[in-house]
């Protein structure tokens, strides 16, 4: 006569195990499932079919499992952290309360007897090769033992009808149908997880190649910044000479002073560019807000693109927002707004658009061109490999964006525009106010 029930899921999305912590709250809700069904199932057996089994001992056992199931919801609300041994110590309450319950109701006799299976399948989910061996160990002597001692069934004997044969069966079938549950259902939610570990492992190899590629830019940057920095100096003077000696004639004057503040650009970039290795070296990020992060960003691509009209929008609630970043943040920013006004310029426009908006503990930069639009409609990944489709490009500018993004936190992706052009989505985390703290 069944005796023993148990539930197939537990409430509250706690029902995937991936560590000790989340398999003792997966048991903590199953448990108190299990309290429910075994209660009910005693009061069906001993009060609507009146078969004469040990009602007190086996509510006490119930009882005690309650009490357990609360002192285990209490524990795993404390910080403290929970060790695999702590789990094997909660599977192994279940095992020796659901063995005792067994012995009162036949033993291994009783159809439910194939739940002691359900342990070991719980612990092979989420602990290490040792504790689940233990949890098998157990569970094949906790069997053994009801083999050979227990309290027969008294409708299998007393009651030796071919109803109470049938009412097993039904017992046996239920039994079935709990136990096939539970294992199709972790079962399929392993492979799940282990699809999507296989998936990350995947995204990761491509992000170290990139990384390793940007790695090796990076170090040919250096070098060749050092080496650019004396013809540099040497075309300034010869400039400068040049500007004083063609003083008299004004359209070369004006040339000249061209040529003269993109040679002073140029230096002051490879300055820039040694300034971001140093901070990057020292980890020392630099307080802001958000609102000045962009205005700097901005002032630095309209000095790089002065023909480009900018349109800015920002949230009220970002504009004093505060942020710690560092410079690449910013160079990714102006490499994005320097795409999108190549892919406008490219279709006869001359206008991109920023917007900053708040999205809940993030905020979100869309960079928007009014280029022919993209092929596909979305994006979810760009710039995992050096890919450019202009013809002097070189496909850095998405693969070092999207690197410094992701290393602050972050994603980045593309879709299609409403009315047309691409529009680009740099999602960054957005960190706490000070006051925000204090308050939680």
């Amino acid at each position: 006569m069944p005796v023993i029930a148990r539930a197939a899921a537990s409430p509250g999305g706690r029902s995937w195990p991936h560590g000790p912590r989340q398999l003792a709250w997966t048991l903590a809700w199953l448990r108190l499932c299990a309290v429910a069904g075994q209660a009910l199932t005693v009061a069906i057996v001993a009060g609507m079919l009146g078969v004469p089994v040990p009602v007190p001992p086996l509510l006490g056992g119930i009882a005690l499992l309650a009490a357990f199931a609360l002192f285990a919801f209490w524990r795993l609300r404390q910080p403290w952290p929970v060790t695999a041994i702590e789990s094997v110590a909660h599977i192994t309450v279940d095992t020796v309360v659901l063995g005792y319950l067994l012995y009162l109701s036949g033993g291994a006799t009783n159809p439910f007897v194939s739940l002691l299976v359900m342990p070991i399948t719980l612990a092979a989910t989420a602990l290490p090769l040792r504790p689940v061996a233990f949890v098998a160990t157990l569970a094949v002597a906790a069997y053994l033992v009801l083999m050979r001692w227990h309290l027969p069934l008294p409708t299998m004997h007393a009651f030796g009808t071919p109803g109470g044969f049938r009412l097993h069966i039904v017992g046996m079938a239920i039994s079935f149908a709990i136990t096939a549950t539970m294992l199709g259902f972790f079962i399929a939610r392993l492979a799940r997880a282990l699809r999507a570990q296989q998936a990350d492992a995947e995204h990761e190899r491509v992000r170290a190649l990139r990384d390793e590629g940007i790695l090796a830019i990076a170090t040919q940057a250096a070098g060749t910044a050092h080496e650019l920095n004396t013809p540099l100096s040497t075309m300034s003077t010869l400039l400068a000479e040049l500007a004083r000696e063609r003083a008299d004639d004004p359209v070369l004057a004006a040339d000249i002073e061209l040529l003269r503040g993109q040679a002073a650009r140029c230096r002051d970039i490879l300055r820039e560019l040694v300034k971001v290795g140093s901070n990057q070296l020292a980890g020392a990020p630099e307080a802001t807000t958000i609102g000045a992060f962009a205005a700097a960003a901005l002032d630095a691509f309209r000095l790089l693109r002065p023909e480009i009209e900018v349109r800015s929008t920002i949230a009220a609630s970002l504009e004093r927002h505060p942020i710690r970043v560092v410079p690449a943040l910013r160079h990714a920013l102006v490499n994005l707004l320097n795409n999108a006004a190549d892919a406008s310029q490219a279709n006869g426009s001359a206008v991109v658009e920023l917007a900053l908006v708040e999205k809940r503990d993030a905020f979100e930069l869309l960079i928007r061109d009014f280029g022919k639009g993209m092929p596909g409609g979305s994006h979810p990944a760009p710039g995992l490999r050096f890919e450019t489709t202009k013809r002097d490009g070189l496909g850095l500018g998405l693969a070092l964006a999207k690197a410094t993004v992701e290393r602050f936190g972050g994603s980045l992706a593309a879709s299609a525009a409403r009315d047309g052009g691409t529009e680009q989505h740099l999602r960054l985390p957005l960190p706490a106010r000070e006051n925000d703290r204090h308050e939680h």
